[in-house]
């Protein structure tokens, strides 16, 4: 058969270059020993796996520690599943999260273009490659002919697939392939596999240690019908020239790596190292499971900023979740950056990693907690001039009131950080009560609304703005004493059936009626930060609804 005319009939493809070309056009990089070159290859899809954040802090902190180069690339070669804005979502969620590539997509770099639709010329070059050596051919199989294949092998039980017997095109002649063109058949083009499944040999995964891997023997797709190329053929040929050293990537991708292994040999390049790193998974019941982007919001890095969870907090739970010693040295240094920590693959987890929502949020209440009033004031503007209501939108009209709500429930004025902020979603309806566009109490009280009505109403008669919090304290004790309960808090431990309640009792109706709720800061600089006025229109309130 004539290979070479072969090729240039399968492939017209009148740009290809030399192959020596495409290797002088990307040259090695000018590295250290020892820089890694790592790479996220997200598809645009429109949708960011939390699992894309994983594996991007991974190849970032590798990649950054040790002098080497990140670089984003779009692997945009299935053009049903592109979705329009995809990129500019993969670009604002990473950024958002404080994900930095050196190269790439939208980005300068000297190994591009970043988007593999951009690619095909070299794609085609190397497929013309492998046909003139007799290491692809070419497929005129329909839908139809693989779906039978599929069912075949299922009825005898055999590995599902395009090899040996089942390989029909394997064997055409050169009179057959030339005649089928004639016709105008489609095709596609596939690897001739060299690989025997009956082999097997020990590979070394990054992550998981010393595995063993069985060659292949499928003849899989390099290029469609469209002269697009699949991920298999692509990604080889772009980490080859993108000089990639490094590939950390999800375990789903284990059953593909023989295939990646014979596609680096059969196109004469060197395998980059391979690290699977494991799946990110949920307690479901009484099981494990993977995230589900269909049933699990928390799957979607949109949730994240929707909810306005601070990136250093995301970044942090994720690390916990990347590196087991992590923990340790972020007791000793709760305050260093997370680019101190020194990141090893070998502290991957080989299992699973277990996602937990109660972990984030805590760790979410300790980074909240860290933020001065002013960088809290700006994180929740930007959030809510993004996801906010209108309503919230006018909490930030009057900035020195908003500046007192957050002082007082961040506790920057006291001895010890207040840590109820989770994130921004959460801290904005935390605050509500303080604005009368969002005030709209559901008043739930422990006590029959006689005495409730009675204690306010005493209450509204002495208040004065005036008082400090020891006077407006004194106040609160006697209206319990007059109404039967107690301010000797000894004296209610050691006999409470003696008194209708204790002076604690008190502050919880009043704190009902002017905030709505029954657990919140001090009652006493709330009224302050109300003024005089609303806090006396929101007893008055309180007590008609009684």
């Amino acid at each position: 058969m004539d290979w070479n005319k072969l090729a240039d009939a399968l492939i017209p493809d009148e740009n290809v270059k030399d192959l020596e070309e495409y290797e002088k056009a990307y040259p090695e990089r000018a590295l250290e020993k020892g820089a890694q070159v790592t790479r996220l290859a997200p598809s645009p899809t429109g949708f960011m796996h939390i699992g894309n954040l994983f594996v991007a802090l991974a190849n970032e902190r590798i990649a950054h520690q040790s002098d080497g180069v990140f670089y984003l690339r779009i692997e945009d070669t299935d053009e049903k599943r592109k979705v329009e804005g995809a990129v500019e979502v993969i670009h604002t969620s990473l950024k958002y999260f404080g994900v930095k590539f050196d190269e790439g997509a939208d980005l300068c770099g000297n190994y591009g273009p970043y988007y593999q639709r951009q690619r095909a010329e070299i794609y085609h070059a190397y497929a013309k490659d492998l046909i003139r050596r007799g290491l692809a051919y070419p497929c005129f199989c329909t839908e139809q002919d693989l779906e039978q294949t599929r069912e075949t092998q299922t009825e005898q039980k055999l590995l599902p697939g395009y090899y040996g017997e089942f390989a029909k095109c394997r064997t055409l002649t050169e009179e057959q392939i030339y005649e089928n063109l004639r016709a105008g058949k489609p095709y596609v083009i596939r690897l001739r596999s060299q690989g025997d499944v009956n082999v097997k040999h020990t590979f070394r995964d990054e992550v998981k240690g010393e595995i063993t891997v069985t060659e292949n023997n499928q003849d899989v797709v390099i290029l469609k019908s469209d002269g697009i190329p699949t991920y298999h053929f692509a990604h080889a040929i772009d980490d080859h020239f993108m000089r990639t050293t490094l590939v950390i990537r999800g375990e789903e991708w284990l059953s593909s790596l023989p295939i990646h292994i014979e596609l680096f040999k059969a196109l004469n390049f060197r395998l980059p190292k391979y690290g699977h790193n494991c799946s990110i998974q949920k307690i479901d019941g009484e099981t494990r499971r993977k995230l589900s982007k269909r049933k699990d919001p928390e799957a979607s890095l949109s949730y994240y900023r929707e909810q306005g969870y601070h990136p250093d907090a995301v970044r942090t739970y994720m690390m916990t979740l990347l590196n087991s010693n992590f923990e340790e040295w972020l007791l000793k240094f709760p305050d260093k950056p997370l680019e101190e920590f020194k990141f090893s693959i070998g502290k991957m987890g080989k299992s699973g990693a277990l996602f937990d929502i109660v972990k984030l949020n805590d760790i979410a209440k300790t980074q909240m907690s860290k933020l001065s009033q002013e960088e809290t004031y700006d994180f929740l503007k930007t959030w809510t001039e993004e996801f906010g209501t209108q309503t919230q939108k006018k909490y930030f009209d009057d900035k020195e009131y908003l500046m007192n709500v957050l002082a007082l429930c961040m506790g920057v004025n006291g001895k010890k950080r207040r840590k109820d902020f989770i994130c921004a979603k959460q801290a904005m309806d935390t605050i509500a009560y303080f604005f009368e566009e969002a005030f709209s109490p559901e008043y739930a009280y422990r006590f029959e609304n006689g005495t409730v009505k009675k204690v306010l109403q005493e209450f509204k008669e002495v208040y004065n703005y005036a008082d400090d919090s020891s006077a407006w304290f004194n106040k609160v004790k006697q209206i319990a004493e007059n109404n039967g309960f107690t301010s000797d808090m000894k004296a209610y431990k050691a006999n409470p059936d003696a008194y209708a309640g204790n002076v604690a009792d008190i502050a919880e109706m009043l704190r009902i009626a002017v905030t709505g709720l029954s657990n919140t800061p001090d009652l006493w600089t709330i009224m302050q930060i109300l003024g005089e006025q609303k806090t006396l229109d929101r007893l008055e309130k309180a007590i008609s609804a009684l």
